[in-house]
């Protein structure tokens, strides 16, 4: 409890020394446009901010990661006509890792990639593997922002948000990857060949084995390759489990 003035003063007439808390001082302030005091972080504080800033994408964790996609302007068109970052969807150690494109506009507006019918058409591709979204698959694009129009990604797109999605790809450790449609497939395997040459067989990412099939929208439209799509998850299948 506090003392009193009167018992302070009764106490240093006694000469018994009386210890007074030490104050507090303010944070620091710097003044803001209309003059007015705006408390400063502490100069350890900034200098921890500018530093995680500054880490390099491939020794960021997950919540770091998710900030750097979210805070990236490096495609100054997609930063400006996005709604939001789709950054990706699922177990963060999965076995599985399904690799699209780009976000639509749905998955603009909603911040999942692989959503409306073609991702329903996907998570009944994951049905037949005995496999749901979210468990044990990961599912990711190659841009985290959607391109206008819904057009391909561009090259020099590509290459900005390929830091991100390699981080991820090392984080999860999947087992195998498959790289859903044309642009996915070319653009992870630096390959220009026409799908038709990349299916059926398996590739190599980074010791990752990797497997190409059609993109679910592609399969919307084009039902009869779906028998073909079905042989290129079996293949995935069979080196997930290390067949």
């Amino acid at each position: 409890m506090p003392l009193s003035a009167r018992k302070r003063e009764v106490l240093h007439q006694m000469g018994i020394p009386v210890w007074v808390p030490r104050q507090t001082p303010p944070a620091p302030q710097r003044l803001d446009a209309d003059g007015a005091g705006v408390p400063t972080a502490p100069r350890e504080e900034r200098a921890a901010a500018v530093t995680i800033a500054e880490v390099p994408v491939a020794q960021l964790g997950w919540a770091d990661l998710g900030e750097r996609v979210t805070s990236c302007t490096a495609c100054s068109e997609l930063a400006r006509r996005r709604t939001q970052t789709v950054f990706g969807v699922g177990d963060p150690k999965a076995n599985w890792l399904f690799i699209g494109e780009a976000p639509g506009s749905e998955e603009d507006r909603g911040g999942e990639p692989f959503v409306g019918r073609a991702g329903r058409l996907l998570d009944n591709m994951l049905a037949a593997l005995g496999l749901r979204r979210g468990e044990d698959v990961y599912i990711a694009n190659i841009l985290k922002c959607r391109p206008p129009g819904n057009r391909d990604p561009l090259p020099a797109e590509a290459a900005a948000c390929r830091s991100f999605l390699d981080r991820q790809i090392d984080l999860i450790e999947p087992r195998v990857i498959v790289a859903l449609g044309r642009v996915a497939a070319q653009s992870l395997l630096g390959s220009d060949a026409p799908l038709g040459r990349l299916r059926e067989r398996q590739h190599d990412f980074r010791g990752v084995p990797l497997v190409v099939t059609y993109h679910p929208a592609y399969l919307l439209r084009s039902p009869a390759d779906k028998a073909r799509a079905w042989s290129d998850l079996l293949l995935a299948r069979a080196r997930a489990l290390g067949d």
